[in-house]
């Protein structure tokens, strides 16, 4: 794939930085019964995006780039339900959670139309 130089456009660095975004948001929360499985969720499907990037741009085949692609866009998805979540536990937080989630949703659309133009 085309990396360009504008950070918006190069899904290797974007998709770090939301995962990375959300590891720092989630250091600063409190630690309660109800938000600890929630923020390792949320943790562990928003840094897999980024993984799972990384390795579709190493992907060996055609199909082999598709199945990363598609990873990628359940496990955004994933983030953003656990980010609604969260936006419960949290209330005070909800401007910052509504930024991740709109992140979360820009990357959900840009992988659901790279998973159109594979087919």
């Amino acid at each position: 794939m085309t990396q360009f130089s504008n950070t918006n456009y190069n899904l290797e660095e974007r998709t770090a930085k939301f995962g990375e975004e959300v590891i720092v948001f989630c250091r600063a929360l409190k630690q309660t019964i109800i938000s600890v499985p929630i923020i390792s969720q949320l943790i562990r499907s928003s840094t897999s995006v980024g993984a799972n990037y990384m390795e579709a741009n190493a992907a060996s085949s055609k199909k082999d780039f598709r199945t990363k692609i598609f990873i990628c866009k359940k496990e955004i998805q994933e983030s953003k339900h656990w980010l609604r979540m969260l936006a419960k536990c949290e209330p005070d937080k909800k401007d910052k959670i509504t930024q991740l989630w709109k992140e979360a949703q820009e990357l959900t659309m840009i992988f659901q139309k790279i998973t159109n133009s594979l087919k």
